[in-house]
């Protein structure tokens, strides 16, 4: 079985840092990008099993980057991050026919690996 490889978007540098590090402690390949423009140069050179994205960021939110991600990657699962949550929000995440989760932050670590991990591994990750 390989690796799962995760992508965290969030503009909180610190934040995705420290998620990394502590998914990579946890045998996760993770990477982070702090921008939409950096999540979307990364994906085209690299395939992430789950994305783990923040709703809001400058320029372009969570929802817009999944539809980007989508068309390149369209195995690819998503799990959804906001300290701003909404019913409206979720409703958007809860169509998307099993394929991503919704948090609200701020996340505990072990809810945050057993979103990532039912996605990957209760959604059809793959095993190679």
């Amino acid at each position: 079985m390989t690796t799962m490889r995760v992508l965290l978007v969030d503009d909180e540098e610190e934040f995705v840092v420290t998620l990394s590090e502590r998914l990579g402690l946890r045998g996760m390949d993770a990477d982070y990008a702090t921008s939409a423009d950096e999540a979307l140069m990364k994906a085209q050179n690299q395939f992430y099993d789950v994305a783990v994205l923040d709703m809001r960021l400058p320029k372009m939110g969570g929802l817009a980057i999944r539809d980007a991600l989508k068309g390149r990657h369209p195995d690819m699962k998503f799990l959804f991050l906001t300290g701003y949550g909404s019913e409206e929000d979720f409703n958007n995440v809860a169509s998307l026919e099993g394929n991503s989760a919704y948090l609200v932050k701020p996340i505990d670590i072990t809810t945050l690996i057993a979103k990532i991990n039912e996605l990957f591994i209760g959604k059809g990750g793959r095993n190679e």
